[in-house]
Protein backbone atom coordinates (compact mmCIF):
# COMPACT_ATOMS: atom_id res chain seq x y z
CA UNK A 1 0.00 0.00 0.00
CA UNK A 2 1.03 3.93 -0.75
CA UNK A 3 2.15 5.69 2.11
CA UNK A 4 -0.44 7.84 3.60
CA UNK A 5 -0.31 11.40 3.72
CA UNK A 6 0.19 12.70 7.19
CA UNK A 7 -1.00 16.71 7.86
CA UNK A 8 -0.05 17.73 11.31
CA UNK A 9 0.14 14.21 12.66
CA UNK A 10 -3.33 12.99 11.04
CA UNK A 11 -3.16 10.33 8.53
CA UNK A 12 -5.05 9.74 5.47
CA UNK A 13 -4.67 7.38 2.82
CA UNK A 14 -5.69 9.64 -0.13
CA UNK A 15 -4.03 12.14 -1.55
CA UNK A 16 -6.44 14.10 -3.55
CA UNK A 17 -8.41 16.75 -1.98
CA UNK A 18 -11.02 18.18 -3.65
CA UNK A 19 -12.87 21.83 -3.86
CA UNK A 20 -16.42 22.07 -4.27
CA UNK A 21 -17.34 24.83 -6.26
CA UNK A 22 -18.54 25.25 -9.57
CA UNK A 23 -20.47 22.01 -9.33
CA UNK A 24 -23.77 22.38 -11.66
CA UNK A 25 -25.42 21.14 -8.15
CA UNK A 26 -24.86 19.69 -4.61
CA UNK A 27 -25.96 16.53 -5.41
CA UNK A 28 -23.82 16.56 -8.05
CA UNK A 29 -20.47 17.39 -5.98
CA UNK A 30 -21.63 14.97 -3.31
CA UNK A 31 -21.55 12.08 -5.74
CA UNK A 32 -18.17 13.26 -7.15
CA UNK A 33 -17.02 13.36 -3.39
CA UNK A 34 -17.98 9.78 -3.01
CA UNK A 35 -15.97 8.73 -6.69
CA UNK A 36 -12.89 10.39 -5.47
CA UNK A 37 -12.14 8.75 -2.51
CA UNK A 38 -10.98 12.11 -0.99
CA UNK A 39 -10.75 12.74 2.48
CA UNK A 40 -9.92 16.28 2.72
CA UNK A 41 -12.99 19.08 1.12
CA UNK A 42 -12.53 22.26 0.64
CA UNK A 43 -15.51 25.00 1.41
CA UNK A 44 -15.45 28.79 0.84
CA UNK A 45 -16.98 29.97 3.78
CA UNK A 46 -18.86 32.46 1.71
CA UNK A 47 -21.02 29.64 0.45
CA UNK A 48 -21.80 27.68 3.76
CA UNK A 49 -24.29 28.96 5.87
CA UNK A 50 -23.15 29.01 9.85
CA UNK A 51 -26.10 31.05 11.07
CA UNK A 52 -28.00 27.97 11.82
CA UNK A 53 -30.96 29.56 10.20
CA UNK A 54 -30.58 26.80 7.31
CA UNK A 55 -30.10 28.67 4.39
CA UNK A 56 -31.01 26.72 1.21
CA UNK A 57 -29.02 29.02 -0.81
CA UNK A 58 -26.15 27.97 1.29
CA UNK A 59 -26.85 24.66 2.26
CA UNK A 60 -23.58 22.59 0.91
CA UNK A 61 -22.66 21.39 4.18
CA UNK A 62 -25.60 19.43 4.50
CA UNK A 63 -24.46 17.87 1.28
CA UNK A 64 -20.64 16.39 2.99
CA UNK A 65 -20.70 13.89 5.89
CA UNK A 66 -18.38 15.42 8.59
CA UNK A 67 -18.20 11.94 9.28
CA UNK A 68 -16.57 10.98 6.32
CA UNK A 69 -14.45 14.01 5.09
CA UNK A 70 -12.11 16.36 7.02
CA UNK A 71 -14.54 19.83 5.93
CA UNK A 72 -11.30 22.23 5.02
CA UNK A 73 -12.72 25.86 5.73
CA UNK A 74 -11.15 28.53 2.64
CA UNK A 75 -11.28 32.11 3.30
CA UNK A 76 -11.68 32.50 -0.54
CA UNK A 77 -12.95 36.21 -1.49
CA UNK A 78 -10.72 37.56 1.70
CA UNK A 79 -9.08 40.43 0.64
CA UNK A 80 -6.12 40.99 3.36
CA UNK A 81 -4.93 39.04 6.52
CA UNK A 82 -7.66 40.51 8.67
CA UNK A 83 -10.49 39.50 7.07
CA UNK A 84 -8.95 35.85 6.41
CA UNK A 85 -8.33 36.04 10.50
CA UNK A 86 -12.17 36.98 10.71
CA UNK A 87 -13.59 34.32 7.85
CA UNK A 88 -11.44 31.59 10.10
CA UNK A 89 -13.08 32.39 13.49
CA UNK A 90 -16.39 32.57 12.48
CA UNK A 91 -16.02 29.07 11.02
CA UNK A 92 -14.68 27.66 14.42
CA UNK A 93 -17.03 29.77 16.60
CA UNK A 94 -19.48 28.10 14.47
CA UNK A 95 -18.05 24.65 15.06
CA UNK A 96 -15.96 24.09 11.63
CA UNK A 97 -12.51 21.76 12.92
CA UNK A 98 -9.68 24.51 13.24
CA UNK A 99 -7.88 23.55 10.34
CA UNK A 100 -8.23 26.42 7.35
CA UNK A 101 -7.42 26.45 4.13
CA UNK A 102 -5.81 30.03 3.71
CA UNK A 103 -6.54 32.30 0.77
CA UNK A 104 -5.73 35.61 0.21
CA UNK A 105 -6.00 37.08 -3.17
CA UNK A 106 -7.33 40.42 -3.81
CA UNK A 107 -6.72 40.75 -7.49
CA UNK A 108 -10.14 39.50 -9.46
CA UNK A 109 -8.50 38.73 -12.49
CA UNK A 110 -5.85 36.31 -11.85
CA UNK A 111 -6.59 35.46 -8.32
CA UNK A 112 -2.97 35.18 -7.77
CA UNK A 113 -2.33 34.96 -3.85
CA UNK A 114 -0.72 38.05 -1.88
CA UNK A 115 2.41 36.82 -0.12
CA UNK A 116 2.19 39.68 2.30
CA UNK A 117 -0.86 39.57 3.69
CA UNK A 118 -0.87 35.74 3.69
CA UNK A 119 2.52 35.10 5.16
CA UNK A 120 0.86 37.78 8.24
CA UNK A 121 -2.76 35.92 8.40
CA UNK A 122 -0.61 32.24 8.74
CA UNK A 123 1.41 33.85 11.58
CA UNK A 124 -1.98 35.00 13.51
CA UNK A 125 -3.38 32.06 12.85
CA UNK A 126 -0.58 29.42 13.97
CA UNK A 127 -0.54 31.60 17.24
CA UNK A 128 -4.37 30.82 17.60
CA UNK A 129 -3.87 26.98 17.34
CA UNK A 130 -5.58 26.68 13.83
CA UNK A 131 -4.02 24.02 11.44
CA UNK A 132 -3.09 26.19 8.75
CA UNK A 133 -2.95 24.99 5.24
CA UNK A 134 -2.11 28.21 2.81
CA UNK A 135 -2.69 28.88 -0.92
CA UNK A 136 0.27 30.49 -2.61
CA UNK A 137 2.30 31.22 -5.32
CA UNK A 138 5.22 29.12 -6.04
CA UNK A 139 7.95 30.51 -4.10
CA UNK A 140 10.25 28.70 -2.77
CA UNK A 141 11.56 31.82 -0.01
CA UNK A 142 7.61 32.32 0.93
CA UNK A 143 7.16 28.62 1.36
CA UNK A 144 10.47 28.10 3.86
CA UNK A 145 8.55 31.52 5.92
CA UNK A 146 5.34 30.12 5.93
CA UNK A 147 7.16 26.47 7.26
CA UNK A 148 9.12 29.09 9.89
CA UNK A 149 6.12 30.67 11.68
CA UNK A 150 4.07 27.10 11.51
CA UNK A 151 1.90 26.09 9.15
CA UNK A 152 0.91 22.67 8.51
CA UNK A 153 1.67 22.39 4.82
CA UNK A 154 2.80 24.86 1.56
CA UNK A 155 -0.04 24.98 -1.32
CA UNK A 156 1.60 26.43 -4.80
CA UNK A 157 -0.07 26.86 -7.63
CA UNK A 158 0.89 25.03 -10.96
CA UNK A 159 -0.93 27.88 -12.21
CA UNK A 160 -3.91 30.35 -11.95
CA UNK A 161 -6.91 29.00 -10.66
CA UNK A 162 -9.69 27.64 -12.97
CA UNK A 163 -7.47 27.98 -15.56
CA UNK A 164 -6.36 24.18 -16.10
CA UNK A 165 -2.71 24.69 -17.87
CA UNK A 166 -1.35 21.55 -15.44
CA UNK A 167 2.16 22.71 -14.05
CA UNK A 168 3.74 26.19 -15.70
CA UNK A 169 5.40 26.68 -12.44
CA UNK A 170 7.06 23.05 -12.39
CA UNK A 171 10.86 24.49 -12.10
CA UNK A 172 9.74 26.45 -8.19
CA UNK A 173 7.55 23.77 -7.26
CA UNK A 174 10.26 21.37 -7.73
CA UNK A 175 12.38 23.87 -5.15
CA UNK A 176 9.67 23.76 -2.72
CA UNK A 177 10.09 20.02 -2.54
CA UNK A 178 13.53 20.01 -2.10
CA UNK A 179 13.25 22.72 0.85
CA UNK A 180 10.14 21.40 2.50
CA UNK A 181 9.60 20.64 5.87
CA UNK A 182 6.01 19.82 5.63
CA UNK A 183 4.05 18.22 2.98
CA UNK A 184 3.61 20.31 -0.27
CA UNK A 185 0.12 20.27 -1.71
CA UNK A 186 0.01 21.55 -5.43
CA UNK A 187 -3.29 23.38 -5.48
CA UNK A 188 -4.68 25.47 -8.82
CA UNK A 189 -4.51 24.93 -12.58
CA UNK A 190 -4.93 20.91 -12.43
CA UNK A 191 -6.94 20.42 -15.28
CA UNK A 192 -6.86 17.13 -16.57
CA UNK A 193 -5.54 13.55 -14.17
CA UNK A 194 -1.77 13.87 -16.19
CA UNK A 195 -1.14 16.88 -14.29
CA UNK A 196 -2.00 15.92 -10.89
CA UNK A 197 0.07 12.69 -12.05
CA UNK A 198 3.17 14.96 -12.73
CA UNK A 199 2.73 16.39 -9.33
CA UNK A 200 2.71 13.32 -7.93
CA UNK A 201 5.40 12.04 -9.71
CA UNK A 202 7.75 14.47 -9.08
CA UNK A 203 7.36 14.45 -5.42
CA UNK A 204 4.11 16.52 -4.18
CA UNK A 205 2.86 14.86 -1.15
CA UNK A 206 -0.89 15.80 -2.50
CA UNK A 207 -2.92 17.55 -5.22
CA UNK A 208 -5.87 19.77 -4.97
CA UNK A 209 -8.38 19.90 -7.64
CA UNK A 210 -11.71 21.36 -8.56
CA UNK A 211 -12.40 23.00 -11.70
CA UNK A 212 -11.25 19.69 -13.61
CA UNK A 213 -13.59 17.63 -11.80
CA UNK A 214 -16.56 20.20 -11.37
CA UNK A 215 -16.40 21.42 -15.17
CA UNK A 216 -16.67 17.64 -16.47
CA UNK A 217 -19.14 16.81 -19.07
CA UNK A 218 -19.75 13.57 -16.24
CA UNK A 219 -17.90 15.13 -13.03
CA UNK A 220 -18.24 11.80 -10.85
CA UNK A 221 -16.15 10.13 -13.90
CA UNK A 222 -13.26 12.40 -13.32
CA UNK A 223 -13.49 11.88 -9.93
CA UNK A 224 -12.58 8.44 -10.26
CA UNK A 225 -9.98 9.06 -13.31
CA UNK A 226 -8.08 11.70 -10.87
CA UNK A 227 -8.59 9.21 -7.65
CA UNK A 228 -7.16 6.37 -9.85
CA UNK A 229 -4.13 8.20 -11.55
CA UNK A 230 -3.41 9.94 -8.47
CA UNK A 231 -2.63 6.13 -6.85
CA UNK A 232 -0.99 4.95 -9.56
CA UNK A 233 1.38 7.98 -9.85
CA UNK A 234 2.41 7.98 -5.81
CA UNK A 235 2.88 4.23 -6.45
CA UNK A 236 5.19 5.34 -9.30
CA UNK A 237 7.20 7.57 -7.52
CA UNK A 238 7.64 5.67 -4.14
CA UNK A 239 8.61 2.55 -6.34
CA UNK A 240 11.15 5.06 -7.38
CA UNK A 241 11.38 6.82 -10.85
CA UNK A 242 14.52 6.03 -13.14
CA UNK A 243 16.51 8.97 -14.18
CA UNK A 244 15.96 10.86 -17.14
CA UNK A 245 18.77 10.64 -19.37
CA UNK A 246 19.70 12.96 -22.93
CA UNK A 247 20.47 9.81 -24.91
CA UNK A 248 19.42 6.79 -25.25
CA UNK A 249 20.37 4.11 -23.22
CA UNK A 250 20.42 0.44 -24.43
CA UNK A 251 18.04 -2.11 -22.57
CA UNK A 252 19.84 -5.05 -23.46
CA UNK A 253 23.44 -5.39 -24.23
CA UNK A 254 23.41 -5.42 -27.93
CA UNK A 255 27.09 -4.80 -28.75
CA UNK A 256 28.76 -7.29 -26.43
CA UNK A 257 27.22 -9.86 -27.91
CA UNK A 258 27.62 -8.43 -31.85
CA UNK A 259 30.90 -8.19 -31.18
CA UNK A 260 31.75 -11.55 -29.76
CA UNK A 261 29.68 -13.21 -32.74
Amino acid sequence: MNQKLTIAGREFSSRLLLGTGKFSSNEAMRDALDASGAEIVTVALRRADLSGKNDPYANILDFIDPKKYLLLPNTSGAMNAEEAVRLSRLAATAGLPMWVKLEIHPDPHYLLPDPIETLAAATQLVKEGFVVLPYINADPVLARRLQDVGTATVMPLGSPIGSNRGLDTRSQIEIIIKQASVPVIVDAGIGAPSHAAEALEMGADAVLVNTAIAAATLPSRMAHAFRVTVEAAREAFEAGLPMRLDQASPTSPLAAFLRNS
